[in-house]
């Protein structure tokens, strides 16, 4: 299917023909129709698949259909949520670029930059707004923004949403938009209780899965090498002479090392700066643009960069320390081979770290080739290896109590039967409900006291 054939509208048609969209993702061809027809979307989609202009192309074409004029543009009536600065960036400038010839206006709203900045423009009126939790309850507190109008909610990368504690953040948000609109929701894993938070905000939503737990990258060379943790920094540097390295996102856990090893680098003549989150936002920004143009050859970051960022021909990423999170490995190494170009992605594991490879290669159902030839190689990993298992037994995406959600496939799909009592059912997050333990731990806990009918 063509995007000729998702009957989208001529501006936007233009725009996508500009930026050389041809044929849509699957996520793209599944999600945009249903969008269109206002159905709330359960989407469970990994890095690297258009989700961004999955929502974003539709939202475009309702807002431009019914777009507002004079007091009423004051208030946003899109609004994406997002739990990063660099996400957020890019899902605003993809909205500037879908839609430059709809007039619809958009704002980025996050943390690190003066807000006051930030609010320039906005009272001549904005439709979107993007924007972190964390910053958009700042400006609700401040009266600076009212979610009254808002009809479109979209929450992207929910489960990073939730790993970074944005729980009483999103509480808040929730609280504050109508009851009744149609709500996006998008998370590249769906554990059970993500799945019970999404069937609390979501109503007769229709689910889209493409390839959970798989990732359809062919052009990007996957590696691992088995290292000591002390010669990793040898290691790097040996594949920056030996493999032609033009331009690199290292990723690394901690922010002290991050520094530690871009002082090296640089020392070697090699151009690098560091990016994690104790650097301004101004840095950051400066930092990526340096990569893009090519006046850096190297950036060493934390899992700060791992999703949404959009840097075409970055030759490599390479995991100087292996993930904390198997899900993280996937949104690592879909920096590389963006665009349709070719990538690398290279992996550095310790002993101690064969565990977390094992549960990667779990998650994903595949064996990342092993490189034996380097001078650093060591014999120590093959003692105790965790037996790699085919075929994970994945985890539940509904609870055995909740009706099993539609997932649109290749065959026609039927549109649900209509239930009185979910129609009824309006989203209602109580102020009690707690989304993650201060722990962090994903958490949902239902209020004991139901609601009076």
């Amino acid at each position: 299917m063509s995007f000729e054939k998702l009957n989208l509208i001529e501006p936007i048609k233009r725009a996508l023909a500009e930026e050389g969209y041809v044929l849509p993702t699957p996520i793209q061809e599944q999600a945009i129709p249903y969008i269109l027809k206002g159905r709330d979307i359960l989407g469970c989609s990994q890095t690297g698949t258009g989700k961004t202009a999955a929502f974003a192309v539709p939202i475009l074409q309702m807002l431009y259909q019914q777009r507002l004029e004079g007091e009423a543009r004051q208030h946003p009536r899109a609004l994406i949520l997002s739990p990063t600065r660099e996400l957020t960036i890019q899902i605003n400038e993809s909205f500037n670029t879908y839609g430059k010839y709809t007039g619809i206006k958009c704002a980025a709203f996050f943390g690190g930059v003066n807000i006051n900045t930030q609010m320039q423009g906005f009272a001549k009126g904005v439709d979107v707004v993007v924007a972190t939790p964390g910053r958009l309850t700042d400006m609700m507190n401040q009266g600076r923004i009212s979610l009254d109008k808002i009809q479109i909610l979209v929450l992207d990368e929910a489960d990073k949403m939730f790993d970074l504690g944005f729980a009483q953040d999103l509480n808040k948000v929730l609280q504050a938009v109508p009851k009744e609109l149609q709500t996006l929701f998008f998370s590249a894993s769906m554990p059970p209780d993500m799945a019970q938070f999404a069937s609390n905000i979501l109503i007769l939503p229709v689910r889209i899965d493409v390839a959970p737990g798989t990732f359809n990258a062919p052009k990007i060379k996957q590696a691992v090498y088995f290292v000591r943790q002390e010669d990793k920094t040898k290691l790097l540097f040996h594949l920056i002479d030996e493999e032609e390295v033009e331009s690199a996102l290292i990723f690394i856990n901690n922010k002290k090392e991050a520094d530690k090893l871009v002082a090296e680098l640089n020392e070697k003549g090699i151009k690098s700066r560091a990016l994690h989150g104790k650097k301004s936002q101004n840095n950051r920004e400066d930092s990526l643009q340096r990569l893009k143009d090519k006046k850096l050859k190297i950036l060493v970051a934390t899992d700060v960069l791992s999703r949404g960022i959009d840097i075409e021909l970055l030759s490599h990423v390479i995991n100087y320390d292996m993930p904390r999170e198997p899900e993280s490995y996937l949104h690592r190494i879909g920096r590389t081979g963006r665009a349709g170009a070719a990538g690398y992605a290279l992996s550095f594991c310790s002993k101690i770290e064969m565990n977390m490879l094992a549960r990667i290669e779990n998650l994903n159902d595949f064996r990342i080739p092993v490189i034996a030839n380097h001078p650093f190689i060591t014999n120590e990993h093959y003692t105790d290896v965790p037996k790699y298992k085919k075929n994970p037994q994945k985890a539940k995406v509904i609870q055995e109590e909740m009706p099993s959600l539609p997932t649109v496939t290749n065959v026609q799909y039927e549109e649900p039967a209509e239930d009185d009592s979910k129609l009824k059912r309006r989203r209602i997050v109580k102020k009690d409900q707690t989304l993650i333990s201060q722990s962090g731990k994903k958490k949902v806990e239902r209020s004991a006291k139901k609601k009076d009918s």
